[in-house]
C-alpha cells in the first residue's frame, strides 16, 4: 500500500505552520544531592507537598529522585520555558545543602540497601500500587540501575491537523479506515522509524560518559580509564545510559508496532509470562502514551494513541535545567521527519536498530564506526549526514526558515565530535574528576537558578504565576 505519510501527500495539504502545530511536554527525573557528591538520603522536600497531588514535582523510582513534569503547552518555546522556570523553583527550593544532580548516572551511592524507595502516603490503592511496583524494580533490576536519569520529550500533532489530513486522505484514496485507527497508523509509524533512527538523538545529545565505583560494576566495566579520584570515564561513546549496561529490560522484548492491537497484545503476553510486571515496565526509546495511563493497554485499545513519549535525552549539565530549547526543537522537526521519510520494509529491523541504538552510545566516537542498514554495514558518518540533507530539503519544501540556524548548529555538532555535550564534558572530568566536575557544574546551575528567583520579577510573571502555588503546595497549604 501506498504510504498515506509521504512527502508528496503532506506536501499536498498543509504549509509548515501547520504542520508544526502541537503540544509538547517535558519530563526530567534526577537526584538530590549533597555539597560532597553523595546521594541525599532525605525524604522528598515538604515543600513540594504530597508527590500524589503535586502534578509538576514528583519522585519517581527513589525518595531521593525528582521528577518534575510540565503540562502540555501549544508551542516548544512555552513548554521550554515552563520547564526552565520549574526546574530553578525545585533548585532554589532545596535546602542550602542540597543540589539537583545534572547528569544522567548517579552521583556516590550508599550501600545498595540504603538508597531509599520512593514513600507514598495514604491508604489509598494508589500509594500501594506505586510502592509494591518500585519494591518489585528494586528487587529485579537492582537499586543502583533505579538511579540512571533522563529527560523525556512529549509530543502530539494539534488534533485539528490529524483530522483534516484524515478527510483530505481518505478523500483522495478512498481507503477504509476509521479516525482512530488512521491517528493510530500516524503515530506509529513515527514510533517505528524513530526507534530505527534513535540513535542518532542519542549522539547529538548524549553526555554520560563517567560513573562512580559505587554504581554498578556492568558500567564501570565500560570505561577504559580512571579519573584516579574514583570514578571511571570513558573516551569511546556519548551516552552510556542508553548502552548495554542502561536501563533496560532483562529479556529481549520486541512488540509488533504494525497496529495498536498486536502491540496490547505482545505486551500482554510479557506479562503473563512473567517477563513484565505490567505494561510502563517495557523501557523502549519511544512509547505510545494513552488516554488514562493507569490503565495503559486497555486504554490504548479503547481509545487509541494520544501522542508519543521520546526517552533518549541525557541530562544536559551545561544548562540550568539540564535541556536546552535548540534540542527540543531540532527533536520536533526530527519527529516531523520521521512521519514523512520512507520506511524500511526489512524484517529484523527492530533488532537492528537496538544494536545501532548501543554502539552509537557506546562507541561513537571511535571514527570509521559503521551502523546496519536493512542487513548491510553503512558509515555512521554517512547516514548521519544523509539524514540531516533530507531534514535540510524538508525544511526548504515547507520553508520552516526557523530551523535552518538549527539544523547547521546541531549538523557541526555531528560532524565534529568535539562539539558534543559528551566531550565537552571528558575536557573537565579530566581536569577535575567526574565527582568534582559535577558538583561544580550543578552547583553553578544552582546559582543561576537562585539569582533568576531571587533578583528578578520571574515569580509574579503572568506565565508562572498560577503555577507556583501549586508547584509549593507544602509552603502555601494552611
Amino acid at each position: 500500500m501506498e504510504d498515506i505519510f509521504s512527502l508528496s501527500n503532506i506536501e499536498k495539504y498543509f504549509t509548515g505552520e501547520q504542520l508544526l502545530e502541537g503540544l509538547f511536554g517535558i519530563e526530567w527525573e534526577g537526584l538530590r544531592t549533597l555539597k560532597n557528591g553523595h546521594l541525599s538520603l532525605k525524604p522528598h522536600p515538604t515543600v513540594f507537598g504530597n508527590k500524589l497531588d503535586n502534578p509538576y514535582i514528583t519522585t519517581d523510582f527513589s525518595e531521593s529522585q525528582f521528577e518534575i513534569i510540565t503540562p502540555a503547552f501549544d508551542s516548544v518555546e512555552k513548554a521550554f520555558q515552563f520547564f526552565s522556570f520549574i526546574s530553578d523553583l525545585v533548585n532554589v527550593s532545596l535546602g542550602e545543602e542540597e543540589f539537583m544532580w545534572f547528569q544522567s548516572l548517579p552521583c556516590i551511592l550508599p550501600e545498595p540497601d540504603k538508597i531509599p524507595i520512593a514513600k507514598f502516603s495514604g491508604d489509598g490503592d494508589l500509594a500501594k500500587r506505586f510502592s509494591d511496583y518500585r519494591k518489585g524494580l528494586a528487587k529485579k533490576y537492582g537499586l543502583q540501575k533505579q538511579l540512571i536519569s533522563g529527560i523525556h520529550f512529549n509530543f502530539s500533532f494539534k488534533d485539528e491537523m490529524v483530522q483534516e489530513l484524515y478527510k483530505h486522505i481518505i478523500e483522495d484514496t478512498f481507503i477504509d479506515i476509521s479516525y482512530r485507527d488512521f491517528k493510530d497508523k500516524l503515530y506509529l509509524k513515527i514510533a517505528r522509524n524513530y526507534i530505527r533512527h534513535s540513535w542518532l538523538i542519542i549522539y547529538l545529545t548524549g553526555c554520560s560518559v563517567a560513573a562512580h565505583r559505587t554504581f554498578t560494576d556492568e558500567c564501570t566495566n565500560l570505561m577504559q580509564y580512571s579519573d584516579n579520584k574514583g570514578s571511571f570515564y570513558t573516551e569511546s561513546g556519548p551516552s552510556l545510559r542508553n548502552s548495554s549496561c542502561g536501563y533496560k529490560n532483562l529479556d529481549p522484548l520486541r512488540p509488533s508496532y504494525n497496529n495498536v492491537a498486536e502491540f496490547t497484545s505482545d505486551v500482554q503476553g510479557y506479562i503473563d509470562e512473567g517477563k513484565l510486571s505490567e505494561a510502563k515496565e517495557l523501557y523502549t526509546q519511544i512509547r505510545l502514551k494513552p488516554k488514562n495511563p493507569s490503565k495503559m493497554l486497555e486504554s490504548l485499545n479503547e481509545d487509541g494513541i494520544q501522542y508519543i513519549e521520546i526517552r533518549s535525552l541525557d541530562i544536559n549539565p551545561f544548562y540550568k535545567c539540564g535541556l536546552i530549547q535548540k534540542d527540543m526543537d531540532f527533536l520536533h522537526l526530527f519527529l516531523i521527519y520521521m512521519l514523512i521519510m520512507d520506511e524500511s520494509d526489512y524484517g529484523d529491523w527492530q533488532n537492528e536498530a537496538i544494536l545501532n541504538e548501543e554502539k552509537v552510545a557506546q562507541y561513537g566516537y571511535l571514527p570509521d564506526l559503521k551502523l546496519l542498514k536493512d542487513g548491510k554495514e553503512i558509515s555512521f558518518q554517512d547516514w548521519g549526514l544523509k539524514i540531516f540533507e533530507d531534514m535540510e530539503n524538508l525544511v526548504e519544501t515547507f520553508n520552516m526558515d526557523y530551523f535552518k540556524p538549527i539544523l547547521t548548529s546541531l549538523k557541526r555538532r555531528f560532524s565534529n565530535p568535539s562539539l558534543t555535550y559528551g566531550k565537552r564534558l571528558l575536557k573537565l572530568i579530566k581536569k577535575d574528576g567526574f565527582i568534582e566536575s559535577q558538583i561544580n557544574l550543578s552547583m553553578n546551575n544552582k546559582k543561576t537558578s537562585e539569582y533568576i528567583i531571587r533578583n528578578t520579577d520571574i515569580l509574579q510573571d503572568e506565565r508562572f504565576k498560577k503555577y507556583v502555588p501549586i508547584a509549593l503546595q507544602g509552603k502555601y497549604s494552611g
